[in-house]
């Protein structure tokens, strides 16, 4: 089996052809890798060769492209399901779909961007669901950009000094635009989005922090496009803070820069409920 030698550029190399994969289509070729990464076809090729025999990426022999494989398959369910972000969500979540009828996700700040960690979709016959692991840019979408919000300056500069890609006609791709908007979600606690990333969905999240007072996550809700209406944000922004909140004091957060963000409220039945399985 071909090894990959070298350090860290080469470690990190390896890291990125994986990442493509989680972000792009599902199944790649060694042109199409070598092109996006920057890197020459047999450098590429050693990288595939190597993981495809330790079933981190699956070989298709008619379409002559590769594919993520079982291996990767079982780590990412089980980053899911050990996640501490996950689990501190889970009980707001289902609060926020049965009071508000709409789809409740909780996603994680990674590299690159974010991924959505779990959802508890919504109950109306037309309703919104969201791709569990697949890694979305922090400027689109209201869970983006409200991490986005309270990253540190430098990190912000760094995401809005390279051109932003445009995931549908509404995603707001000009930074000094950009800029104010994060600006007004620092000030409120929530973010709100209408088509930017998923044309004709709408949605509202606010930031989840970690113990050392970093963003780690969002919790949003989302749905059709026609149903976010302006009445739908400013009325639901306060739940998704309060949910949001909760869910940072439970892993242990700090008081996190904004006051209305930070609320550790749930309503009562999740903090019954809670209590009541600390308890046990």
């Amino acid at each position: 089996m071909p090894e990959i030698s070298g350090g860290t550029g080469a470690t990190e190399r390896v890291a990125d052809v994986l990442l493509l994969f989680a972000d792009g289509p599902a199944m790649l070729g060694v042109t199409r890798v070598s092109r996006e990464l920057g890197l020459s076809k047999a450098v590429v090729h050693r990288i595939l060769q190597s993981l495809t025999g330790r079933g981190l990426i699956a070989y298709d022999q008619a379409s002559r492209e590769y594919r993520l494989g079982p291996a990767a398959t079982a780590l990412g369910g089980r980053a899911l399901r050990d996640s501490d972000l996950r689990l501190a969500a889970q009980p707001v979540l289902g609060e926020l779909r049965e009071r508000l009828r709409e789809t409740a996700t909780v996603s994680a700040k990674v590299y690159g961007g974010r991924v959505y960690l779990d959802q508890v979709v919504g109950n109306h016959e037309i309703t919104m669901s969201v791709e569990l692991g697949r890694r979305y840019p922090l400027h689109a979408g209201s869970s983006g950009k409200c991490m986005l919000a309270f990253c540190p300056a430098d990190e912000i500069d760094t995401i809005l000094s390279v051109a932003l890609p445009a995931l549908t006609p509404a995603t707001v791709t000009d930074p000094g635009r950009l800029r104010a908007e994060l600006e007004s979600i620092r000030e409120r606690g929530y973010a709100a989005s209408a088509g930017e990333r998923q044309a004709d969905a709408g949605s509202v999240a606010a930031p989840v922090f970690g113990p050392s007072g970093d963003v780690v996550g969002a919790i949003s809700v989302c749905g059709p496009r026609f149903r976010v209406t302006e009445e739908f944000v400013s009325n639901t922004g306060p739940e998704v803070v309060a949910a949001a909140g909760w869910t940072s004091a439970r892993l242990g957060a700090p008081r996190p820069p904004t006051a209305r963000a930070t609320l550790p409220v749930a309503p009562r039945a999740t903090l019954a409920a809670s209590a009541a399985t600390e308890r046990n």
